[in-house]
């Protein structure tokens, strides 16, 4: 295990968000503490009903707590409170193989990277349900298109990220979303990443999934589509603008033949129409001319910062 690099000795910390996993977190914590015994780790509960707490403390885990209820709102207040050089983020449910912590890190360090994503590999039906794996695929294919590459499996829980990273991450989303806004960060802000197949087993008897395929997926949709508006601005509104322009163009072409033929605007509240349709298809396209600027300017405000942290293992002098 790579506790150090170079003559830095790197503070490593597990971080484990956590919703009623009173049957599975003692198994999580004392499998990271055998992985990694030199880190500190960190049990974020988001308000619990059963004995989660108590157990994550008796297994020798630093216990927290973010009362705003969501994966994405505990992310934040993790990266926000943990201070370390290395940030090792699970799930709380033991379904990742925390012996492959050392090996993602030693990743990270390597090839000088700011996250590496375990993707899930299982030969276990039930630890990875059908509806999930498909949508697994599907939102991975739409990722790709949208943002030019993806991951693997974006929606792992299970990754190794620098410090640069989790302290230039706004974390906005307040779901199980925020996986998709992680990925999203690393690809618009084009920073070094890597993936690595690591075991996915299913959850101990007593633990039970918080994830709901559809009602999740939309959410997840949802952030997609946000993110892609955002950040990608003119391809968003021009998209729109050549729809509206293509519909007014349609619209137009037996009103133009008519005038020709007859010099009469027979139609003339379609004439209208087409005349609005095509005003709205110029104001949505110098829309997104404008909001590109701006985002250009955040993004380079938001590289800035990243940038203004160490790389992975790197010391300020």
């Amino acid at each position: 295990m790579p506790a150090a690099h170079g003559a830095a000795v790197l503070r490593i910390a597990v971080l484990l968000p956590c919703y009623n996993e009173e049957a599975a977190i003692a198994q999580t914590v004392a499998g990271f503490r055998a992985s990694l015994p030199q880190a500190d780790i960190y049990v974020y509960d988001n308000n619990s009903s059963d004995r989660t707490r108590e157990v994550a403390a008796a297994a020798g885990a630093i216990v927290r707590a973010e009362r705003m209820q969501g994966k994405g709102h505990v992310v934040r207040r993790m990266f926000a409170d943990v201070d370390a050089d290395i940030y090792v983020m699970a799930d709380g449910d033991a379904t990742y193989d925390a012996s492959a912590a050392p090996m993602l890190i030693g990743k990270l360090l390597d090839e000088q990277l700011d996250m590496v994503v375990a993707a899930r590999q299982s030969e276990i039906e039930e630890a990875y349900r059908r509806g999930h794996r498909l949508g697994n695929r599907l939102f991975n294919t739409l990722l790709a298109s949208l943002f030019g590459r993806t991951f693997s499996d974006i929606f792992s829980g299970y990754r190794v990220f620098s410090r640069r990273f989790a302290k230039s991450f706004p974390a906005l989303s307040s779901g199980f979303e925020t996986e998709t806004e992680i990925s999203v960060h690393a690809l618009e802000l084009a920073m070094p990443v890597g993936e690595a197949v690591t075991p996915y087993g299913a959850r101990p008897e007593g633990s039970h999934s918080k994830l709901s395929t559809w009602r999740d997926g939309w959410r997840i949709m949802k952030t997609i589509l946000h993110l892609f508006r955002t950040e990608r601005p003119v391809i968003f509104y021009g998209s729109f603008s050549l729809f509206l322009a293509t519909l007014a163009v349609v619209l137009s072409i037996p009103i133009v033949v008519t005038y020709l033929e007859t010099g009469l605007v027979p139609r003339f509240p379609t004439a209208i129409l087409a005349t609005g349709l095509m005003i709205l298809a110029a104001l949505s396209f110098f829309a997104g001319l404008i909001l590109d600027t701006v985002v250009r300017g955040r993004r380079e405000v938001r590289r800035l910062h990243y940038l203004s942290l160490p790389a992975p293992g790197v010391s300020r002098l």
